[in-house]
């Protein structure tokens, strides 16, 4: 399994390129964001790599950075999202951008990106959010919650709590009481913490 390319940039385009290492030359597609950042023709270019291997063929996808690809990856996890796809999707946004659009449940952002409707976005949203929450940076995780509506907290707690076996009669006026004590702003993760202590 190749994880990264260290040669000679042989040839370049905006979907794909040929790196020579020792003598074999390798084809690397790459997202637009990377092709950006490239130098000329005959540099040294050193890319982290996600090698898929088919039935029929073994390709290699090259990211600048180590970020592009462990979002590359986890587009992969994404129902009806296959490597082709998930390139095209990293073309249209960046992944500081897109993390941020799907932590925040950002649809108008993310069906910008060619080839994503509203059902995509939702099914990125819902997928992925929970997944996206350890690369969000600190200041979109407080952006998360002050956009996030109380109702939405509400609900998002309440099917936590009757999936960990809680009757939801019980877990709702539990729930109701803690966030009536907190008042609006309270992330998800701080309400179920503190609606458990309640419950135990």
């Amino acid at each position: 399994m190749i994880a990264s390319l260290q040669g000679i940039l042989k040839s370049k385009s905006p979907g794909h390129i040929t790196v020579e290492v020792n003598g074999i030359g390798y084809r690397v597609f790459i997202p637009l964001s990377t092709f950006y950042e490239l130098a000329d023709e005959g540099a040294e270019v050193a890319l982290n790599i996600f090698t898929a291997v088919r039935e029929d063929a073994i390709h290699l996808y090259g990211f600048r950075t180590p970020e592009e690809k462990q979002l590359f990856e986890l587009l992969l996890s994404v129902n009806g999202i296959g490597p082709k796809l998930a390139i095209g999707l990293l073309s249209g946004i960046s992944p500081a951008d897109f993390i941020r659009a799907v932590f925040t449940e950002d649809r108008q952002t993310l069906t910008k990106i060619p080839g994503v409707g509203k059902k995509m976005a939702d099914r990125m949203i819902l997928e992925l959010r929970d997944r996206v929450i350890k690369l969000a940076p600190p200041e979109t995780r407080v952006e998360a919650r002050a956009d996030r509506p109380l109702d939405a907290v509400r609900e998002d707690a309440l099917s936590a709590l009757v999936n960990l076996g809680y009757k939801k009669s019980v877990a709702k006026i539990v729930l109701d009481r803690v966030l009536d004590e907190a008042g609006d702003g309270l992330a998800l993760e701080e309400v179920l913490k503190r609606t458990l202590k309640e419950l135990s």
